[in-house]
Formats: C-alpha cells, structure tokens, sequence
C-alpha cells in the first residue's frame, strides 16, 4: 500500500535523485570556487582533480566514459596533462603546386568544385577538386558522406589541411579537414596540437580536434584561475613559467619558444616532485631506520676469502663489498640495489655478504623468482662454500612435505643459516630466528608487496639487497630506485672473452647449422632459441615446434642429441631435460625465452635466437648472456627475416656493435621508452610520466634531482613555512597507506 494516490510527490522525486544532485552541486562548487584568484595556500591546492570531465560542455556521460576507458581520464586535471606528442604549424598555407607525397600536414587555401559521390557499397566514397592559382588536386572522403555536401558551397575559399599522398602519379589528400577561410583566418598563428587518441575514440567523434576543442572549453571554464603548484620564490630562483601559461601553451602554442619554456616548465616539475618524494624517503630511512649490526668480519668471511675463493675478485667486486660492508656496520637499516652485467660477479657478491651476516650470528636467505634460478644458486653456493661447514637449503614448491617442515623447524630454531628459494619462502609459516640480510634476485620480477614480507620476517628490519642482472640506466635508476643506495659492477671476470655477435638472414641457416657443428665438433654446447612455441596465424616467426624438428633432422644424423624445453611444459620434465644439457647428455638446447636466466653451462658458446627481431634488447642481451661463461671464445647469432623495421633494424645494429650492457640499456630507453624497460612496469612512477622522457630528459632529471638534495638539505622534512606547497603536492601525488620505497 502507498502512502499516495497517483504521482508519487515532488520530493519523493527529489529524494531517489539525490546523490546525482549531490554530485552536480559539488561540481558546481568546484566551478565557482576557481573563478576566483589563483591561490597560494597549500591546503586548497590542485581542486581541479575534483572536476569531472563529464561535466565540461560538449563532453557528457557516453564520452566522459569512453575517455576514462580509454585513456583514464576522468578529471579536468586529467585532460590538461593529457598532453599532445606533436605540432603542426597552422601559420603556412602552401599553394597546391607545392606539394609532394613526402610532406607531412600540410593546408592549403583553395575553392572546391565538383563534389560527388563514387562507387557503391564499401568501397563508395566522395570525392572534389580543390583548386588555386597554382593548381588543382583531389580530395577524397570514405566517411561522413551525408554531411559534406551541406558544409562546402562553390565559390568559397576553404582551408583544406591534411596529409597529400599521391594515387595514379596525381597528388590528392584523403579525409581533409575543412574550414571556411573566412571563418578561421585569424586563428591561423602558432601550432595546432596533435594527440593521441585511439580506434574506439575516433569511432564516437573524439579526435584530435574534439580534444583541442576540450582543452579550449577547460581554459574558458576556469577562466585562468589554475592554481600553482610551486611557489613564488622557486618560480623566480629557476626562471620558471607559471603553470596556468604552462599548460595552455603546451595545448595551444603561441610561438616556439613559449612552447619550449611551457614543455620545460611541466618537464622539470614532473621530475622534481618525483626526486623530491624518493629522496626525501630515503632521507627519512637514514635518519630513523636502524638495522642489524654487522660489526665483524670472522672466520667465515676470512676463510673463504683465503682458501675457497674461485677465482681473484675484481675491483668492481672489492668496491662494492666494501659499500656493502660500511651499510651493515654503520647501524642503519640497508637498502641497496647490485647491478651488474650478466656474468659480472654479482652472485660471489652476494656470497661474501652472506658471510658478513653468519660471522655475525644471522641467518640469510636469498629469494628467486623461478625454480630453475633458486635452484642454480642452490648449486652455486653450495659448492662454493662446501669447505665452511655452513647448513644451506633450499625451498620452493617443489620442496617435499616432510623435507619442508624439517626447514621450517631449523629456520624457527637458527640451525638451518642460509635458506634459497623461490615465492615458497614468503608464506606466513616461514619464520625465521633472526634474519640479518635478505637477497632479492632479478628484484623487478616480485612485486613489493612480495618483498615486503621478507621484510617483516625479523623485529629488527634485516638489510636488503636487491640484484638485477638487466644494467638501468642511469636515469631510470634515479627514478625508479633514486632511495636505494646503488652499487654497480662495471668489469667482468679476468679471462672472460667478448661475446662475438653476428646478425644471419633466415636464408643462411643451412650455413648457421655448419657453423655449429664445428662447435659441436670441438666439444662445445649451442642453445637455440625461438619466441613461438608453435605455429601461430596472427605472427610470422619462426616457432619452436617446427625448429626442433629441423635441428634434429640436421643434427641426429651427425651423432648430436637434442633436449628441447619451453613454458608449457610440465616442470618435472623441463627440469630433466635442462638436467640432460647441463650433465653434457645433450650438446643443443632448444628452448624459448624459458633460459633467459638462471642456466648457466659454461661449455654452451653458441646462443643462435631466431625472429629475434621479435625481441627486446634487454631480452636479447639477457639471452647472450647464456654464453660467454668459459674461457672459450663464445658467440651470439641473431637471425631475421629480410623485412625489419627501422627499430628492429636498430636492435640488432646495437646488438652487433656493443656487449655494454649499460650501452644496450640506453638504447632500449631511448628505442622503446622506459614503461617495459625491465620487461616488467614498475609500478608507481615510470608508467606514469605524463610529460617527461627519461630517454630524453637526463639532463632536466639531473638538473631536478639537484635541486631536490639542495631543498631537503636544508629542511629534510618539508616542514618551512617555504617548503609547505612542495608538502602538500608531494602528499597529493604520491598517495600510499604503505611506505613501499623503504623495502624497494
């Protein structure tokens, strides 16, 4: 029974609307509110995040929802860093007898005359002449048909802009944009943004041209009341614009300087707030955070240094354990990142800082992202340290049940002092006496989240030491790891012989096959690697299914046996057949990228990857990194197929001219940008620069980076009266409940 008869009353109306009124009357808060002057305080900063985009005139629900799907913009804020990735000079208008194919986007102004439609059902389209004094060309349209005729009137001059290709040796240019001359004249100066949008947004009318459309409503919206970001005096002391002609003259250039000091503006801020946060962190773990103490260097350390070392260390590897030694002793907590080329030294690193702990009465452990990694370093160090009577284990989820609870009970009660292993070793049920150092191998691999459990396994935080065996540049070390102290080992080994690439057509394998054999024939072991595991429509690489059989077909005949391994095959089985090629059972691995690390078989000299336009440089150098381990002479073949892009062609050129690892990953930041640098995005920072390039902006991170060490020098917490807007952004920016950072 209703408590009305008929409509229901105006407020029960009212009442089922009221969160969209609620919301609208936020919104509108938000709108008066920047009508007023910029603001300085703090506290009232950047409310433009708060704005929905939907709200902004033209845009609505059905667009405001394909921009957020698309491109995660949901906020003004959003759409003003939205930035554009080129320009198109609108102030020259070219006559038609200028124009070539090889022109980028070009207008012209010209008058339009036969204007009609051809051909039927898909391939129907409309095509004009447009024509001046120089000349005349074709214009063509597949779209928007029904609304051309209405727009284009003879007799009147039009400024046609696109991109001229050429079709049966005449020049024409296909989905012109068109604009009455009279109309837009006095718009013609500066430079016409380009962004990037995608299929689904051209589909519903959001071009390029609808978003500078937007960009414009926004400044019209706030009516130059964007609030500042920095304040006055460090505007003034590095020559900064203010960020309202900043943003606008990144959308809407009025000269090519002021875009250059608008891009410089956004740049540096970006990278500033960014170095701010991490190093004011990390200025913070200095201050606060003790760690263990590892005050001697006893009879493990010194009697595997004098009687069971391999090999001499390298000066590289002496630096770095000394970094590492002075963080353990100092009182603080460490947080350092090992870098090092594949076969620098890194796990004999790891090795003696393990020792460093047990001299002083701490348990270790070292965590590996796969089976196969933990357990190679398993074998590694066990043999290194089989003189030392020291108890090692390893854990992963293949360790047996009763094998495992005998660990757990020597981790509780401190007689078990090295554990290896893989994600097994995260489980609450892992507990350790006292945990000293933690090592993480192949860091980027773990989530934080994952790492900050071995973190927590002790009262007292235990040092971290973080490997990675894929060289960062540099600036993309300061980015993503600019709180962690670095250490790099920058030399390899002494007797270690440069890898020889050689880069082969798909046509020639007949002559890498022979060239193999004559490896094969001097003892020696080869990998070949393939980026298919079968036959796929969509790619045109060579696979792995089709490629085992050729080698054997090749290869089985001359005396040579195979062992074949690859992602999807069950881990026992994998392990037997890479226990066949490690033993020498078998003289050629077939793989995919299944062995791109933790495999380590010094007789192997010949790493032939195939497609290998296919891959990253980072991968591929991880790949090469397979060979090279002996004291032979060890080689690298990259095959392709004939057709390669221009960044492909670029890989292997790099590839051929350097074994620096840190050369290759330069390139690989400035080829591909720094989102999958590691094969893996890093979460937090990198995947989200709106503005900068760190294969571009070295020097302006460099330049920010100063500048932040200079701040926090003399005021680490942000607590100046001065400092309080860097405060505030950097809380606004880098919202988190948990201090991920200090672990790494």
């Amino acid at each position: 029974m209703t408590l009305w008869q008929g409509k229901p009353p105006l407020t029960y109306k009212l009442l089922t609307k009221i969160k969209y009124i609620s919301d609208f009357l936020n919104e509108l808060t938000y709108f008066f509110y920047f009508r007023s002057p910029i603001k300085q305080n703090p506290a009232e900063q950047l409310e433009i995040s708060g704005l929905n985009i939907k709200y902004l005139p033209g845009v609505g629900e059905k667009k405001a929802a394909i921009l957020r799907e698309e491109l995660n913009i949901e906020s003004y804020e959003d759409l003003l860093y939205h930035i554009p990735y080129r320009y198109i000079d609108r102030s020259r208008i070219y006559t038609i007898q200028e124009l070539n194919p090889q022109l980028p986007y070009i207008q012209i102004k010209a008058r339009i005359r036969d204007l009609k439609m051809v051909g039927t059902g898909k391939s129907q389209r409309m095509t004009a002449t447009a024509y001046d004094e120089s000349g005349e060309l074709e214009l063509v349209w597949f779209k928007g048909l029904k609304y051309l005729p209405s727009q284009i009137e003879a007799n009147k001059e039009y400024l046609i802009f696109g991109q001229p290709s050429s079709f049966n040796r005449k020049i024409n240019i296909v989905h012109p944009e068109i604009d009455n001359f009279e109309k837009i004249s006095n718009l013609l100066v500066g430079f016409q943004a380009v962004y990037p949008t995608t299929e689904k947004m051209k589909k519903a009318f959001l071009n390029s041209k609808a978003i500078s459309k937007m960009q414009a409503a926004i400044f019209q919206h706030l009516n130059g009341k964007i609030p500042e970001t920095l304040p006055n005096w460090f505007l003034q002391k590095y020559k900064l614009i203010y960020l309202h002609d900043a943003l606008y003259n990144i959308h809407f250039p009025s000269s090519p300087e002021m875009l250059r000091k608008a891009t410089f503006r956004l740049k540096f801020e970006e990278l500033f707030y960014i170095q701010l946060n991490i190093l004011k962190l990390k200025y913070k773990r200095k201050t606060y955070f003790k760690g263990c103490t590892f005050p001697l260097i006893g009879d493990y350390f010194n009697g595997f240094y004098n009687q069971y070392l391999p090999f001499p260390l390298t000066n590289a590897q002496k630096r770095v354990i000394k970094e590492i030694r002075q963080d353990c002793g100092s009182g603080r907590q460490m947080n350092r990142l090992l870098q090092g080329d594949v076969g620098s030294g890194k796990t004999l690193v790891a090795v003696m800082c393990m020792l460093m702990a047990l001299d002083n009465h701490y348990q270790t452990c070292l965590m590996a992202p796969t089976e196969i990694l933990a357990n190679q370093h398993f074998a590694t160090i066990t043999e290194l340290l089989k003189g030392l009577n020291i108890s090692i284990a390893l854990l992963t989820g293949s360790t047996k049940k009763k094998e495992r609870t005998l660990i757990h009970e020597q981790l509780t009660d401190g007689s078990l002092q090295i554990i290896i292993g893989t994600h097994a070793l995260l489980e609450d049920v892992v507990a350790f006496n006292n945990v000293g150092l933690v090592i993480i191998d192949e860091q980027h691999r773990f989530g934080v989240a994952q790492r900050a459990k071995l973190w927590h396994k002790n009262n007292i935080p235990p040092h971290v030491l973080v490997m990675t065996a894929t060289p960062i540049p540099r600036t993309l070390a300061m980015t993503l790891y600019g709180d962690l102290d670095v250490s790099v080992i920058d030399e390899l080994p002494p007797g270690r012989k440069p890898i020889t690439t050689l880069h082969c057509y798909e046509k020639k394998q007949n002559e890498v096959f022979r060239f193999i054999e004559q490896e094969l024939n001097k003892g020696r072991q080869a990998y070949i690697v393939y980026p298919l595991i079968s036959e796929s429509e969509k790619m045109d690489f060579q696979n792995l299914e089709d490629g085992y059989d050729k080698v054997n077909r090749y290869f089985l005949p001359r005396g040579f046996s195979t062992s074949m391994v690859h992602g999807k095959m069950k881990a026992v089985d994998k392990d037997e057949e890479m226990r066949r090629f490690v033993n020498g059972e078998t003289q050629i691995l077939v793989a995919t990228t299944v062995i791109e690390v933790g495999v380590n078989v010094p007789n192997a000299s010949i790493m032939v990857i195939e497609s290998s336009e296919r891959f990253g440089l980072s991968q591929l150098h991880q790949l090469r990194g397979r060979v090279g381990r002996g004291a032979e002479q060890s080689y690298c073949i990259l095959m392709t197929s004939f057709k390669l892009s221009n960044e492909s062609r670029q890989r292997v050129e790099t590839m051929t001219a350097t074994n620096d690892g840190f050369e290759i990953a330069e390139a690989d930041l400035k080829l591909r940008g720094p989102g999958d640098i590691e094969g893996t995005q890093q979460s937090g920072l990198v995947c989200n620069l709106k503005v900068a390039n760190l294969g571009k902006d070295g020097l302006i991170l460099n330049e920010a980076s100063r500048v932040a060490n200079e701040i926090l020098g003399n005021d680490p917490d942000l607590t100046k009266e001065e400092n309080s807007v860097f405060a505030a952004q950097i809380k606004r920016l880098f919202k988190t409940k948990i201090n991920w950072r200090f672990i790494s």
